[in-house]
């Protein structure tokens, strides 16, 4: 069971920066960092929501993977890239890039600041999923299209 963890955990860490050595547009950089916060977010509510027994492999991981990527992000917004790709990202990025980094950084350090005190069961993952939650739906609302 250990080992399985483990397994997960490695697939969880490296899929965000699997998608992004891969790609070479800045759509689909973004679209493949997202894809690995949106796993490991996946796999922090199944622990939270108690379909997946607590295992801190699986939620340092998972903190991890969403930290790395949330940092690049930001990076993936250059002049040029508004359209294409089925992009759901909002014209508003580019209108007011300073606040999108800064609700990106703001989801980094928050998960960095969970990662320092990892939580240690389930009710403590519910809670920083709550905070973490919060700055993604904060982020979506004002700079991700709706399709």
């Amino acid at each position: 069971m250990k080992l399985r963890a483990l397994i997960i955990a490695i697939a969880i860490a490296s899929s965000g920066m699997t998608a992004v050595m891969a790609a070479g547009e800045p759509q689909e950089v973004r679209q493949g960092l997202m894809k690995g916060v949106g796993q490991s977010v996946g796999a922090l509510a199944a622990i939270a929501k108690g379909e997946k027994p607590y295992d801190a492999a699986v939620v340092t991981a998972s903190l991890e993977t969403i930290s790395k990527n949330v940092k690049a992000f930001p990076d993936q917004f250059p002049a040029g890239s508004e359209t294409g790709m089925e992009s759901e990202a909002s014209p508003k990025i580019w209108e007011n890039i300073d606040d999108f980094k800064a609700k990106s950084a703001k989801l980094g350090a928050d998960a960095d600041a969970t990662l320092a005190q990892l939580p240690a069961d389930q009710a403590g993952v519910g809670a920083a999923l709550g905070v973490i939650g919060k700055n993604c739906g904060t982020c979506h609302e004002t700079y991700r299209l709706k399709k």
